[in-house]
């Protein structure tokens, strides 16, 4: 990847279009993310930079992590990140990635935890469909219906979709377009949703697609 920073999520709202169009946008607060560590081809076998996000005091972080923020000479912070990034052998220890290391129309990708939802029945998790409201279904209109097993194979197979856990996963939404940037405030406007919940953890690199 080229590009790559730690942001957070603000929240939604429009920026309007020269035409007038309103475009839904989701704000993320990005960076500054200094570099706290730089892993090189000659030592780890690839190159890369670790980033961090967030300040934090530095009392609440372990007596090895604050080893580690005094040898790069960084404050302490609450978020790292570890990126392949294209120049990372030209970058060094302290150096600074910012909101502008992006521009308004480019594409990203952007990998977030989604909203947990707790456990949840096979209807709001798969959306399954719910059982006839009429003649004798019973109280069961919302459960999962047939499990598709009889006396042979005698067991239900795996990744059968059933009630469970639903939400509070990784996952990265693909070609989100950079709609404004401000770079004094550290602001990226992109286009569309981003998964998480207002004041959640992104990371935004560079689309793997575009």
């Amino acid at each position: 990847m080229k590009k790559g920073i730690i942001g957070r999520k603000l929240g939604m709202t429009q920026i309007f279009a020269d035409n007038g169009a309103a475009i839904p946008v989701t704000v993320i607060e990005a960076g500054p993310c200094p570099v706290v560590q730089k892993k090189t081809a000659e030592n780890d076998g690839y190159d890369a930079v670790q980033l961090g996000f967030d300040d934090i005091r530095e009392k609440l972080v372990t007596k090895p992590a604050a080893g580690h923020f005094k040898k790069a000479g960084v404050s302490a912070k609450r978020h790292l990140k570890e990126f392949r990034l294209e120049g990372a052998a030209d970058m060094n220890v302290g150096d600074v990635v910012a909101a502008d290391t992006f521009a308004a129309g480019e594409k990203v990708d952007i990998t977030g935890i989604t909203k947990g939802r707790g456990y949840t029945g096979a209807v709001k998790r798969w959306g399954n469909h719910i059982l006839k409201m009429t003649h004798g279904t019973g109280p069961i209109h919302r459960q999962v219906g047939s499990m598709g097993a009889c006396s042979s194979p005698s067991r239900v197979f795996k990744n059968k979709k059933m009630a469970g856990q639903y939400g509070n996963e990784q996952v990265t939404v693909l070609n989100l377009e950079v709609v404004k940037i401000d770079a004094e405030k550290g602001l990226i406007a992109v286009k569309g949703a981003v998964p998480g919940a207002k004041g959640g953890i992104v990371f935004i690199r560079d689309s793997v697609k575009a």
